[in-house]
């Protein structure tokens, strides 16, 4: 069996899907063979995109797989032989009037009809997508991300008087700003990777936070941050899935995060869950964690409990059932 795992032209911010594939790869069987063809052009503009289209479907193997984002070069695939996987669907929440009915239909309406399944790597993603199409159920499969083998279990003194706090992500998302506001006069310091701006600058003064800002870390250096950090604060907004939850749990750091879109599915019974939107709930699930060692404990032991449901291997067998169907022809 030929398989093409279609990845968006690399960047150096915006590679993780393809790293989550690259991993996915190595546990499947000897008798598929996977090749990778990246767009030759950066998604944007039209003309990019129809170029990329166009090279989509002159690479097409026995199964074509959409690994995510360039969802709309299905239009140039063969339906009955693609799959695409949808991770999120975030993004129709950053536009509105003609751009968001673009993005729909381009990224969402168009690219579901014109393949054979979808993948959606979360119950919260699955139910997005019927949301905004309304198509058959049965022609999205649930398939998770999983826990990189680098994020180990790695034991550490809970530092109670100044304890340090990873935030991962500063996008729109991510609700940094109601967090800022939640340590305002904590003792700790955050380490936030991602790019911030210069009004999120202004915010952590405003607040009096010891802070510390990395961006472009390498897989290394992430695995490290986890190490070094006393515990994960994941409060986003939304979320198709929330891996940074799994990454604290495997590590054995205590997690903060919200009650809402897949962050519970995610985190199972292994995190303190808060209304992202009540600073105030943010601020005591904060405290809480600073405070009860004996609750850190039992966040740390069932994490490491949870991230047993997600391991790469059982990732790629659920891939690999869904190529059999499709390279015979069935129907799910």
């Amino acid at each position: 069996m030929k398989v093409i795992h279609y990845h968006r032209r690399k960047d150096s911010f915006m590679w993780s899907m393809e790293k989550l594939f690259a991993e996915i790869r190595t546990h499947f069987p000897s008798d598929i063979s996977v090749s990778v063809e990246e767009s030759p052009y950066m998604s944007q503009g039209f003309w990019p995109r129809l170029k990329n289209i166009v090279a989509a479907h002159k690479t097409q193997g026995d199964v074509n797989h959409i690994t995510g984002d360039i969802h709309y070069i299905a239009l140039g695939l063969t339906k009955q032989k693609s799959i695409l996987t949808i991770h999120d669907l975030g993004f129709m929440n950053q536009y509105k009037g003609f751009s968001r009915f673009l993005l729909w239909l381009f990224w969402i309406y168009l690219p579901i009809k014109r393949v054979r399944y979808v993948t959606a790597i979360s119950v919260a993603t699955k139910a997005e997508i019927l949301r905004f199409t309304r198509c058959n159920p049965d022609k999205i499969t649930i398939i998770p991300n999983f826990v990189s083998p680098d994020f180990t279990f790695s034991p550490k003194i809970f530092n109670r008087h100044k304890p340090t706090i990873l935030q991962i992500g500063t996008l729109f998302n991510k609700n940094i700003e109601r967090l800022f506001k939640a340590l305002n006069d904590i003792p700790c310091k955050l380490i936030i990777v991602g790019e911030l701006t210069q009004a999120h600058h202004q915010l952590l003064q405003y607040y009096n936070i010891d802070y510390e800002n990395r961006s472009e870390l390498s897989e290394a250096e992430i695995v490290a941050a986890y190490r070094e950090c006393d515990f994960v604060s994941f409060c986003s907004l939304l979320e198709g899935f929330g891996l940074p939850i799994l990454e604290g749990q495997a590590t054995g750091r205590p997690v903060i995060t919200s009650n809402l879109s897949s962050m519970p599915e995610v985190a199972g019974k292994a995190a303190l869950f808060v209304d992202p939107y009540d600073v105030n709930a943010i601020r005591k699930g904060i405290l809480t964690i600073i405070q009860n060692e004996s609750f850190r404990q039992n966040l740390i032991t069932n994490g490491l409990e949870n991230i047993k449901r997600f391991s790469p291997q059982k990732v790629a067998d659920a891939y690999v059932a869904l190529y059999m169907l499709v390279s015979q022809g069935e129907i799910h």
